[in-house]
């Protein structure tokens, strides 16, 4: 897909766009600011239109904790952990 489709489309759409590269970490900040700001922003905007906030933004009611089991791995070590 070309740029020029593709940034047609993105605002079309209403969606941000943002180049980044993980190589060289070029805009990823920026990309992290960018997505933080906009989120703050909807949520700031439905909370002053409705007063209260959405219920898919509100704290879960039923909360069940999950009990995790220590797993025990018998006679093999890695061979850098035999001398601890």
């Amino acid at each position: 897909i070309s740029s020029r489709t593709d940034r047609f489309d993105r605002l079309k759409n209403g969606l941000s766009f943002i180049e980044t590269s993980a190589l060289d970490s070029t805009n990823v900040e920026a990309a992290f600011q960018n997505i933080l700001t906009e989120i703050y922003r909807i949520v700031s905007q439905r909370q002053m239109a409705g007063g209260q906030p959405e219920a898919e933004f509100s704290p879960s009611s039923s909360i069940e904790p999950i009990r995790v089991l220590p797993t025990h791995q018998e006679g093999k070590q890695a061979p850098c952990c035999q001398n601890i």
